[in-house]
């Protein structure tokens, strides 16, 4: 990968710097700033010219990070560049993929046009499928999806004693299911009625026989928080062993991760697909075994 370059676009140095150094390709200078007015001003300070250009970009609040985005796309192919791609260990607009009411955006079909127009290829992680079986049926550029769940399971299996997984809800029992296989405990999930954007009420399943290990909340996102929080409130009022929460994506909405200290999380670990503090489980490595994919 002797002639790529690795833009880091979304203030994200910790895992710009692991990429880097995992793939040995060189960061690009890149000066951006905002207008008084809000616009963004972006310039390459590296020449690109005949390079490959990965552009990291976690699009987790995507509306003021993908006008910078498709500029940086833009300048680089002005400036030369052999191809453009696009490493998003968090994919925005994958929630709305149908018209439940008369006149909704499907957005994530949206969404995927914009990107598959500006960018050569994409990688990223575990994103929010729900009807879709695959990236491939809305995007139009190839896209590898990096799957963290070996990722979670070396995580739970060295810092939990005795795990009981628990997922959020039936959709994601077979994602479940693969995370415990790895650390080898047992799970359940949860039986969740969601009401509206911050509205879930949650069923437990009976823990008796699990009295003695360490319950563990997984998801793929933990956005609003809601689901784990209203899951905390009953395995509390079960008095079970302090669980924990662990998560792919952290983004955490409003004050999320606040409730969830207050509602009785131990501990609450995520992987560093959005900076944040609960960042424990580096993806670097998983996604530069995936860039190779897309550059030589």
């Amino acid at each position: 990968m002797a002639n790529t370059l690795l833009v880091d676009l979304a203030d994200h140095p910790g895992l710009a710097v692991s990429l880097s150094a995992a793939l040995a390709v060189p960061l690009a200078e890149v000066e951006q700033r905002s207008f008084p007015d809000g616009e963004s001003y972006l310039r390459y300070l590296t020449p690109l010219d005949g390079r490959d250009v990965v552009l990291l970009c976690s699009l987790d609040r995507p509306d003021v990070k993908i006008a910078p985005l498709l500029f940086a796309a833009g300048a680089a192919r002005e400036q030369g560049a052999r191809s453009v791609g696009l490493v998003a260990p968090y994919l925005a607009y994958m929630r709305q993929d149908k018209q439940f009411n008369t006149g909704e955006a499907v957005t994530s079909v949206h969404f995927a046009a914009l990107l598959s127009a500006w960018v050569d290829w994409m990688v990223t992680v575990d994103p929010h499928l729900h009807r879709r079986h695959s990236l491939s049926e809305i995007y139009t550029v190839p896209a590898t999806v990096v799957h963290a769940a070996p990722l979670l399971a070396a995580w739970i299996g060295a810092n939990i004693e005795k795990p009981f997984l628990i997922g959020p809800d039936n959709e994601s029992r077979q994602w479940v299911a693969s995370v415990a296989s790895r650390a080898h405990c047992p799970f359940t999930v949860l039986e969740k009625m969601r009401h509206g954007d911050r509205d879930v009420s949650v069923s437990v399943p009976q823990l008796a026989q699990w009295r003695d290990r360490t319950p563990v909340l997984v998801d793929d996102i933990i956005s609003s928080g809601h689901t784990m929080q209203e899951a905390l409130a009953h395995l509390r009022g079960t008095g079970s062993v302090a669980p924990a929460c662990v998560a792919v994506h952290g983004l955490f909405a409003e004050d999320a991760f606040t409730r969830l200290q207050q509602a009785g999380a131990t501990r609450i670990v995520t992987t560093n697909s959005v900076a944040h503090q609960s960042n424990a489980m580096d993806l670097a490595p998983m996604l530069a075994d995936a860039m190779r994919e897309h550059v030589g």
